[in-house]
């Protein structure tokens, strides 16, 4: 099938490459001319394990092609397009929809009357969104159907390819229900056959079933760190409270790991936009509690910045401060909302003089929060250190060894943000080990009295 993806960012860039490994003839389109440069040459702009691979062989390949719009031409000769834009965040909450909006009519412009062409919108969008574009392309005679997207990044190739479900949200009219339905059967074909569940909907449905998804993990994660702040403040661990009820197979165990909290391009201004819709509705209590799951998602960034001060005796400046990862998340190289980043920040804005290592995100890092130091190698960024903070738990960080990690550090301390560290050898290592909800607390610890005599070392960047 020859198929369009608007929209060549993360989500647009891996759809286009999967539907392209899946036997069609795919154009990627979109108006960073970097960007389209970039992805034709099989260079993706931003890490995901396993995209870099896949594009190179879809583009040698000729399955994959680029262009940057306007490509009215190629718009009306395909027969499906997908619109993958980004919808970020607005100064009030609500989703920015103007990338939407202007995919949908730059499809307007180009489809002919009478086209049949489908359009099939993965961004996630406010609930009414879909029927309202759809009134737009009804000229043309093109059936809209929304069909979000469940991507995780550091999985998401593997999310596209073997996805653990496909929803199609379909319009009202018969004629071009069917007529969706049909083009996205034979898109998914393969995966269809691989007994992929296939839930068929309406409009709205499936615009609430992305936002949902994301609320409610949200909600999960939230929940788990609201019981680490009663396990800090009673003695409790948080860590094996969420053992114990993850047995439970009416909670399950994923989602459950207390620590820093959720950032990233979705989470977070997804919950808000929901949100701000629902007021629009004038159902604003029925999700209101968002906006508690958000704001202990934001405590828990203040809880480690309040226990790195504590650590430091009660003040960062001119302490040296390690912080492990800058991605929102392992296996990424977004920084979008970093928890560990924001940390980072506000501990340089105290005075700390912070070092930053992560195996990927440095180069963002560099461009957007100069006063940050940055080290790629572990070793090399815990030289000298008062104070480590583990934030993203990448594997590099993780599978540390603590003797080798505790010869670098002037004061043997570290707070694991992620509660991924295992507590048991780090502790026999000499290590102060602070987890989040974790039974401790500390007296303040005089890093700067306890510092070792020790020739420095030249750090490397």
């Amino acid at each position: 099938m020859r198929i369009t993806v608007l929209g060549c960012g993360y989500l647009g860039a891996v759809h286009a490459a999967a539907m392209a490994a899946l036997g069609h003839d795919v154009l990627g389109v979109d108006v960073d001319a970097d960007r389209v440069g970039a992805l034709a040459a099989g260079r993706p702009p931003f890490y995901e394990p396993g995209l870099a691979e896949l594009l190179e062989r879809v583009t040698r390949e000729g399955c994959l092609r680029f262009a940057v719009a306007p490509v009215s031409e190629q718009l009306a000769r395909a027969e499906l397009h997908f619109i993958t834009v980004g919808t970020p965040q607005s100064d009030d909450g609500s989703a920015d929809l103007s990338h939407v909006e202007a995919a949908v009519e730059a499809l307007r412009g180009a489809l002919p009357a009478g086209s049949g062409a489908v359009v099939v919108g993965k961004s996630t969008v406010p609930v009414g969104t879909a029927s309202r574009l759809a009134e737009s392309l009804a000229p043309r005679g093109a059936a809209l159907v929304w069909n979000p997207e469940f991507l995780r990044e550091g999985r998401a190739v593997e999310d596209t390819l073997h996805p653990d479900r496909i929803v199609y949200g379909l319009p009202g009219d018969p004629v071009l229900a069917r007529r969706g339905q049909e083009a996205l059967d034979a898109v998914y074909a393969p995966l269809l056959a691989e007994g992929v569940p296939r839930i068929v909907t309406n409009h709205p449905t499936a615009e609430l079933v992305k936002v949902a998804a994301n609320s409610f993990l949200a909600t999960k994660i939230s929940f788990i760190n609201a019981m680490a702040e009663v396990c800090e403040a009673t003695g409790g661990d948080v860590v094996a409270l969420a053992e114990a009820l993850g047995y439970d197979e009416r909670i399950g165990a994923a989602f459950l790991r207390a620590g820093v909290g959720f950032g990233g391009g979705c989470l977070p201004k997804d919950i808000r936009a929901f949100v701000a819709r629902a007021e629009e509705l004038g159902v604003r209590e029925a999700v209101s509690f968002l906006e508690q799951v958000d704001a202990i998602n934001r405590r828990r960034r203040d809880r480690v910045v309040a226990l790195a001060e504590r650590c430091l005796g009660g003040s960062p400046e001119g302490a040296r401060v390690v912080v492990l990862g800058a991605a929102f998340k392992p296996d990424s190289d977004d920084i979008r909302d970093s928890p560990a980043l924001e940390v980072a920040r506000r501990l340089h804005e105290r005075g700390a003089r912070v070092r930053v290592c992560d195996p990927r995100a440095l180069d963002a890092v560099r461009r957007h929060h100069r006063g940050l130091e940055t080290v790629r190698e572990p070793l090399a960024a815990l030289e000298d250190a008062d104070l480590v903070l583990l934030l993203t738990e990448w594997n590099e960080f993780v599978r540390l060894d603590p003797d080798e990690a505790a010869d670098r550090v002037a004061t043997p301390v570290v707070i694991d943000g992620r509660n991924a560290l295992d507590v048991r050898r780090w502790r026999e290592a000499g290590w102060t080990h602070l987890g989040l909800g974790r039974p401790r607390l500390v007296p303040a610890l005089r890093t700067r009295a306890l510092r070792r005599a020790r020739s420095p070392r030249k750090v490397p960047r």
